[in-house]
Parts: C-alpha cells; sequence; structure tokens
C-alpha cells in the first residue's frame, strides 16, 4: 500500500500492511503573515516526519473576527453579529494558504484541516469566563451567534475541500469537559451548531475525523457526542479512555492516537529504543485494523521532529 491507499483502507476500517501514523504540530508564530513560508513548513515538516498524511493547521485563524466582538460586555450584542462571507479574508485565507500546502505534497498524502466547532470559534476570540458568563446569562443569544458562525464556517469547508483540494477536515470539538455543561445543556446549547457543520462536512468528504479535545487533565463527557459521526475518532488517551480496544467499542469506528502530548512524556524524554518499543505495544494494543497511531492533540514545538520520525519509521516496519 501507499500512503493513500493505507491511510483510506484505515479510515474505511479495513486491515492495513503498517498502521499509519500522523501526528501534528503548531508552525511556529514568525511564519504565520507569510503564506509561502507557512506552507513551506507544513511541507518541510511532513517529509521530515514522514507521517503517513497531515493534519493542516488553521494558526493565525483562530478568534472569530467579528467587529462586535472586540470589547463585548453584553451577550444580549451578539444578536449584531453579521456574517462574514465567502470573500472575507478569515475565509479567503485560510482556503488560498492551504491551497498552496496541498500543491506542495503533490498528490503523496491526504491532508485534513483544522475546523474548530462555532462555539469553541466564539471562545478563542473571547475568552472562556465571557463565553461561559454569556451562555448561563442569554443561550439563546449564544446559540444565535453560533448559527451565524456556523454557515460561515460552512462556506469555509466548502472552499478548503472543493477548492484547496484537502481531503476532509479534522473537527475539533471542545466544551465537553464534565465540569462545564450538563448533558442537558450541552444538547441544547452546543449540538445544533456542532452537527451543523459535521453534517456539511460529511455531504462534502467521507474522509473527515473529529477530535474530542480534552483540557488541563478534565475528563469530557463524552456522551454529548455520542452521536458525532465520522470515520474517525482522534481522543485523549491519557485523558478520557487510556484502553484502545474500549475507545474501539466505545466509539464504533477507527480511533487515532497512542501517545501522550504533553511536554516531559514519553514522546519528548524518552530514548529511541523505548519509542521504538512504545510504538510497537500502542500498535499490539490497537491492531492493524480500526487504529491509527497519532497523540492526543498537538505536540509541543520543543519536540524535534526526528522523534516523530523514529514513531512512523518503526510503525513503518511493523
Amino acid at each position: 500500500m501507499n500512503k493513500l491507499e493505507r491511510v483510506r483502507a484505515a479510515f474505511e476500517g479495513r486491515e492495513v500492511d503498517h498502521v499509519p501514523v500522523c501526528m501534528w504540530k503548531h508552525v511556529p508564530r514568525e511564519y504565520w503573515s507569510d503564506d509561502d513560508r507557512f506552507a513551506e513548513q507544513q511541507i518541510n515538516s511532513y517529509r521530515n516526519t514522514d507521517v503517513d498524511f497531515v493534519k493542516l493547521s488553521a494558526d493565525k485563524y483562530f478568534g472569530w473576527p467579528s467587529p462586535v466582538l472586540q470589547g463585548i460586555s453584553s451577550a444580549e450584542d451578539l444578536y449584531k453579529i453579521e456574517p462574514l462571507g465567502k470573500y472575507h479574508p478569515f475565509i479567503r485565507g485560510q482556503i488560498n494558504r492551504t491551497a498552496k500546502v496541498i500543491r506542495g505534497l503533490k498528490g503523496e498524502c491526504a491532508a485534513l484541516y483544522l475546523i474548530f466547532a462555532p462555539l469553541s470559534y466564539l471562545r478563542l476570540q473571547i475568552g472562556y469566563p465571557l463565553m461561559m458568563r454569556f451562555i448561563r446569562e442569554n443561550p439563546e443569544a449564544v446559540k444565535y451567534a453560533c448559527k451565524l458562525i456556523a454557515e460561515d464556517t460552512k462556506l469555509l469547508i466548502d472552499g478548503i475541500i472543493n477548492t484547496s483540494g484537502a481531503n476532509g477536515i479534522f473537527y475539533s470539538v471542545q466544551n465537553g469537559e464534565e465540569n462545564r455543561f450538563t448533558e442537558e445543556e450541552y444538547a441544547a446549547w452546543v449540538k445544533p451548531s456542532d452537527i451543523e457543520v459535521l453534517d456539511y462536512a460529511n455531504s462534502l468528504s467521507d474522509m473527515n475525523a473529529i477530535h474530542f479535545c480534552a483540557w488541563e487533565g478534565i475528563k469530557n463527557r463524552l456522551s454529548v457526542w455520542r452521536d458525532y459521526k465520522t470515520p474517525v475518532v482522534s481522543w485523549s488517551r491519557y485523558i478520557d479512555i487510556y484502553d484502545i480496544a474500549e475507545a474501539k467499542r466505545q466509539f464504533g469506528c477507527t480511533v487515532w492516537g497512542g501517545f501522550d502530548n504533553r511536554s516531559g512524556t514519553l514522546l519528548y524524554t524518552g530514548s529511541r529504543e523505548e519509542l521504538e518499543r512504545e510504538t510497537h505495544s500502542l500498535i499490539q494494543m490497537g491492531g492493524k485494523q480500526g487504529y491509527i497511531l497519532g497523540a492526543d492533540c498537538s505536540l509541543h514545538n520543543e519536540l524535534a521532529e526526528e522523534r516523530i520520525r523514529i514513531v512512523a519509521d518503526e510503525a513503518h516496519r511493523i
């Protein structure tokens, strides 16, 4: 199998010749203002690590850039948000930059682009304290804002897949921590916009992955995402479900993960022999069907790409 065949088989839950590997880091900030250099960083990282596919970064494009959100202090003001539209720099910039990366990959591997859930785009702009205050004070206003953000996010996804040429999206859903919302609150306030974006992405591609993002050691209430469907789930093994077989059982699809992404853990400190041994152990647990080797989340820039290459090389030998 080549990389495209291997990853397609993994997404479809078929047996592979070697377990595919994909881990990722953020692109350093000094490259954010130059699309050519940014794209070069992502392409070089792929070649340096020899992973089987790439998760493309959305660095620079995090918080939702509505002027209304600048200095906002009242939830009621969320009703003033207007759509960005497909020609807004926030949307066109991501599409154009991603196209540069895709061209540089030359069809050698699949590429998934990071998309945040609508409430996360809002939170990345205004911060957790205001997000939580607004949703408690006026959940309908927050739902309104998330609905508008979802509509624009669909325009972004359309461009990322149909114009840039990405194979699908890496959909990061957040705000599911057990201490944040009850299951009923999440279903009423957060899920509608989450699902609107996910359903649209699934209408365009069958190679989307969902990332159940975990924070600061706090477990997610995984039940809030039980009917979020993609072929692959990227989950936090070291926070939510440690046992890979159990993750497969709970999510009912191919699972992606294995290594702890946090600084000071094995991936950062282990010897070559320890990394190779852990790679063997993870593949033995995950098997060659329904498993992709990765990490809980983004890796820190302090991690030398050579260490990812050790894992990828070993996985390709097994």
